[in-house]
């Protein structure tokens, strides 16, 4: 068997993990200590948190769209593909190198969606860039942890909470999407969801199309659609 073979290694933001860049083969991988954050080989789950997104606001007019966490591409690959021309994606990612990985030795993975003129890389983080801007994005989508939880960043946690959804659905229109992907259920999340105002779906979906482990996808939407236009 081909041996793992250590790319490069970053710091957490607030320093006290590190995230691990590993290669074998064609594969790619991306640990955090022990676990596994991301793998090349497994993308079904984060392309169906775009895919499922894209078609709640389909027929909006230059759709803007915020993404939190680049990871290896695969919901901002999905996504693009999805919407058209006039679209607008804003991809925040807190650790740059995470970025540099992107456009350096994982190239080939992200197949020069960094490079669509609809897209805007922000190194920054999400939950900022959410508290900016009030009734802006028509779909909001996290994918920096594991799930509704914040381990690879601690201060994450503040997006799952009241406050975070709070400002979540303050910065998305009237009839947008907060989409959440988690590696698990987590009926606590779901539950805090709907007492911060949204109409709420919980879907389960493959790591890699029928196969592997069952994720868990939360489809928040923010009070009814507005006619399309």
């Amino acid at each position: 068997m081909i041996p793992w073979v250590q790319l490069d290694a970053a710091k957490t933001p607030d320093g006290g993990q590190e995230l691990r860049l590993k290669r074998r083969g064609t594969e790619f991988s991306i640990m955090l200590g022990a676990n596994e954050l991301m793998s090349s080989r497994l993308s079904g789950s984060e392309a169906a948190l775009a895919r499922l997104s894209c078609e709640r606001i389909a027929g909006r007019r230059q759709p803007r769209i915020l993404i939190g966490g680049l990871g290896m591409g695969f919901t901002l690959r999905a996504a693009l593909a999805e919407l058209g021309a006039d679209a607008g994606v804003v991809v925040a990612e807190l650790v740059p190198a995470v970025v540099a990985w992107a456009r350096g030795p994982m190239a080939e993975v992200f197949g020069g969606c960094l490079d669509d003129p609809r897209v805007s890389i922000r190194e920054a983080d999400v939950g900022q860039l959410i508290r900016l801007e009030r009734s802006t994005w028509d779909a909001i989508l996290l994918d920096v942890d594991n799930g509704p939880e914040g381990i690879v960043y601690k201060a994450n946690d503040a997006l799952y909470g009241a406050a975070g959804l709070g400002a979540a659905r303050a910065a998305l229109k009237p009839g947008g999407v907060l989409a959440v992907w988690s590696q698990g259920p987590d009926s606590g999340f779901t539950r805090r969801l709907k007492q911060a105002g949204f109409a709420v779906e919980e879907i389960k979906t493959r790591a890699n199309g029928k196969r592997g482990a069952r994720h868990v996808i939360w489809l928040a939407t923010n009070g009814p659609k507005p006619a399309a236009g």
